[in-house]
């Protein structure tokens, strides 16, 4: 099969990859498009209406949803609502080999999102009086975390990732950077205990001084710990049981295995352009992510969540009004104005209308997830995607002109404000690591 050999290119990819670890660290600024400037229309394409009338554009949805498509995305699904009403849409192919194509239902490994899961168990257990979300983490794990960064580092900063701590993805796959293709390989079946993932990560070298927001997954591991060690019990069953089936969520879980059991693409990881053609990693042992990525879950299931969430169903007023107690996620140029702002596991982020929508994006390999909501959850949309690290990189770590990422910006843009299709083009101040760089670390 064309997809699964191995062409991974190691000599250009150290020095890419390189570039690109570093560029990582930075936000980078992108360009938005309007939502289906380009769109055509496929005979892949799906879509679902709940009723006749509602505010949704589903024309202007499919259009942009194409458009996505058309600018170099294998496939992608996407639910999108406005108060009771609901439209859901696919494009492209599941399978580039059969040439199946994408169905709206469909399961997806959804990545970082899994972190909102776990913030709002540990907000649980602060509720219940077992977790100080202003405790030290040194109290609860003094053997994982001792000494002077046990007693600094609180359990709102492991939430809102300013405890300094780096991240433990490249420790725990050293051969990215010179062979990437061989590095993925080599996990797929590979199981890894969260203990060893947060040692790694406590282990490297700090990539910012406590109290400066940090990305890094590791944080999220340890949050699963505590867990673990204030309930008695394994901190994925505890989020099973009191987050996701309290929410209803039909197709949310922690896979058993490296295996998807419902319904699923193909998903396809490139590495920006190291693994080349783009590899299928759909099958894929996820305990390298545990608590802070390996989460299985649906579009639709995601807005459930997200609506109960903001809705207050999921936490009492106090825990939600601490999830939305944001940082600055990133230092802005001189002049501009911080656009994306990160809470206890959920951001918010300033869209070319003005508005602020709360939610989270996550990428693991070969699988893409975007889910934003307005503030009172009435309006939602989420998409997933099945092509990874499309994004490609000069020799000098700055990023390259990014059509892919510029059309799925520009279909959430208009997917959650409700913006025509045909609306003028304009500066974004969204960061680049939604769509870019960040990935790498997740």
């Amino acid at each position: 099969m064309r997809n699964t050999r191995s062409n991974s290119r190691p000599g250009r990819g150290r020095v890419r990859l390189a570039a690109v670890a570093s560029a990582a660290l930075l936000s980078l600024l992108a360009g938005a498009v309007p939502a289906g400037a380009a769109a055509q229309q496929s005979a892949t394409a799906t879509t679902s209406a709940a009723s006749t009338t509602s505010g949704l554009d589903r024309k202007a949805l499919h259009a942009s949803l194409e458009a996505f498509h058309q600018a170099g995305m294998y496939g992608a699904y996407s639910a999108v609502r406005d108060g009771s009403e609901q439209w859901r849409g696919a494009v492209g192919v599941a399978d580039v080999d059969t040439g199946r194509p994408m169905r709206p239902d469909y399961e997806h490994r959804i990545g970082s999102i899994t972190k909102t899961f776990t913030s709002v168990a540990v907000l649980q257990q602060v509720a219940r009086g077992r977790i100080g979300l202003d405790a030290p983490i040194g109290d609860y794990l003094p053997e994982l975390v001792p000494g002077e960064r046990g007693r600094e580092v609180t359990v709102r900063m492991l939430l809102n990732h300013t405890s300094g701590i780096a991240d433990y993805i490249l420790p725990a796959f050293p051969k990215l950077v010179t062979d990437p293709g061989q590095a993925l390989d080599e996990g797929r079946f590979r199981r890894v205990a969260p203990e060893e993932l947060a040692r790694l990560g406590l282990a490297a070298e700090p990539p910012a001084q406590p109290g400066t927001h940090s990305y890094a997954n590791t944080n999220y591991i340890i949050a699963g710990l505590l867990l673990k060690k204030v309930t008695g019990q394994d901190p994925e069953s505890y989020i099973t049981r009191n987050v996701i089936r309290k929410a209803g969520l039909r197709h949310t879980y922690f896979p058993r295995s490296a295996f998807i059991s419902g319904p699923h693409a193909r998903m396809y990881e490139s590495l920006y352009g190291t693994i080349d053609p783009a590899r299928d990693y759909s099958v894929y042992d996820m305990s390298w992510a545990g608590t802070a990525g390996a989460m299985v879950s649906t579009m639709n299931d995601l807005n459930d969540f997200y609506r109960l969430l903001l809705d207050g169903k999921l936490l009492g007023a106090a825990e939600l009004r601490e999830m939305k107690t944001t940082v600055p996620a990133y230092e802005p140029a001189p002049g501009q104005e911080v656009a994306l702002r990160y809470g206890l596991g959920l951001y918010t982020l300033k869209m070319p209308d003005g508005g602020w929508y709360w939610g989270h994006d996550g990428g693991v390999f070969g699988a893409g997830t975007w889910a934003l909501s307005t503030e009172d959850g009435r309006r939602q949309a989420a998409i997933g995607y099945n092509l990874m690290k499309y994004e490609r990189f000069g020799e000098d770590g700055q990023p390259l002109p990014d059509p892919i990422g510029e059309a799925l910006f520009g279909y959430m843009d208009g997917a959650v404000s409700g913006a025509p299709a045909d609306r003028a083009p304009g500066a974004s101040p969204v960061p680049q690591r939604l769509v870019a760089p960040e990935h790498l670390r997740r």
